[in-house]
This record gives C-alpha cells, structure tokens and sequence, in this order.
C-alpha cells in the first residue's frame, strides 16, 4: 500500500511537471509568434556620372553618291564641332547611315519629292556630364554650318546615367534599416510591449530616377527595407 502511494505521488508530480512544461512551450510559442512587419525607407539625389548624347541628323535627296558625301562632311563637322570642345576621340562613335528608299516605301501615304532619306548619328558616352551639358546648350553652332540635328525625336533621347550605386548601397541600408527599427520601436512602445530580435528583413530593390522632367542630370535613389521584428513583454 504505501508503495503504491509513492508510486502515485511520483506519477501526480511528473504530470504536474509536464503540465508546467507544456504550459512554459506555449506561453515561449505564443511569445515567439507575436511580431510586427515594418519598413524604413531611405532616400538620396546623386548627379548623373554618365551621358549618352545621341546626334542625328538627316540628308534627303535622290543621289545616293552626294548624299554619302554631305554626309561625310556633315560627320566631320560634328566631330571637329566635338574635339574642339574638350569631348576625346574614344567617347565619339559614329554609327552606319540608315537608308530609306521612300519609293519602295509600301505602305506610305504622302509623296516625297524625293527618292533618299538617309540618317546619320554621331554618340557621345562620356563620364564628363557637365561638359557634354554645356556642349548641347551650345550645338547651336551647328546650325551656322546647315548641321540640323534632331532633338525631338523619341529614339535618340538624352540619357543620363548613374553608375556608382554600390558605392553608396552600404550607407543607404543602414538609414533605411535604423528607420525600421525607429518604426518599431514606436509600434512596441504603443502596444506596451517591448521590441525583441529581427526574426526576418529583406533588403528591397534599388530605385533609381530622374528627380523631375526638367533635371534628368540629377538622379533620386532610394530604397525600402522591410524588417520583421519579435515583440515581447
């Protein structure tokens, strides 16, 4: 009999003890379940370090032989118009001419008075963005030489280009991240909780853009992270 008491007490208390155990994993279960998602944004202007100046121009006529040759002399115009102004050689490319013959134009509606319409582009990739700025306010004097080039036409846009983002990628995520967790904080201290360890964050993508239409030359980057952080009492 008093065995039997004994074997019962040691039993009632494994029980007992296995109910504090249970009880403790669900309560640490449920505290590890209680999180909050927030986001930090962080957000900075950079100057274009790059540009691609596109400078078309056309010839039309219906002699393809003196078409080649204004072209030619209309080419060299531009690169001397170019080299006399600071741009160097490896930052000019020419590209071949592109022809169209408006008589085997199939499907066009109007009649030209003439046969060839031939367009020629000389390219400016330089990392030199303030001159190349200063050079197209200044391609007027083009003109003086009867030197049209093409500004309005969507396939040879302007480009300005940012391409040093890694340099600036390390101090971005950490703004962005303290922002996070700034955004936390306040959440938790609002909930009357306390913020606990990240469970999970993800980065975000890169964005880069124009600040506005009329300022392409300066750049606004940003980026959102979005963290996940426990919350606990």
């Amino acid at each position: 009999m008093k065995h039997r008491i004994i074997e019962s007490s040691i039993v009632a208390l494994g029980l007992l003890l296995l109910g504090l155990s249970i009880k403790s994993g669900i309560n640490a279960f449920s505290q590890r379940n209680r999180t909050v998602t927030v986001k930090g944004l962080a957000e900075t202007e950079m100057p274009a370090d790059k540009v691609i100046w596109p400078l078309p121009f056309k010839e039309v006529g219906n002699d393809l032989p003196s078409l080649y040759n204004n072209l030619k002399m209309k080419n060299q115009a531009i690169l001397s118009f170019l080299k006399n102004k600071g741009i160097k050689d490896e930052e000019i490319s020419i590209s071949a001419p592109q022809v169209v013959d408006m008589k085997a134009e199939r499907y066009s509606v109007s009649q030209s008075p003439y046969r060839y319409n031939i367009t020629s582009v000389v390219t400016v990739m330089s990392n030199n963005v303030d001159l190349v700025r200063k050079l197209m306010s200044e391609q007027g004097e083009l003109l003086n030489q009867g030197i049209a080039v093409m500004g309005e036409d969507y396939q040879y846009q302007v480009q300005f280009l940012f391409t040093k983002l890694n340099d600036i990628k390390p101090k971005m995520i950490e703004e962005a991240t303290k922002n996070a967790r700034a955004a936390a904080e306040k959440f938790a201290k609002d909930s009357g909780s306390k913020l606990g360890k990240i469970q999970s964050a993800n980065q975000g993508q890169f964005s880069i853009t124009d600040r506005d239409a009329n300022t392409p030359y300066i750049k606004n980057i940003r980026v959102v992270s979005t963290v996940n952080y426990y919350l606990k009492d």
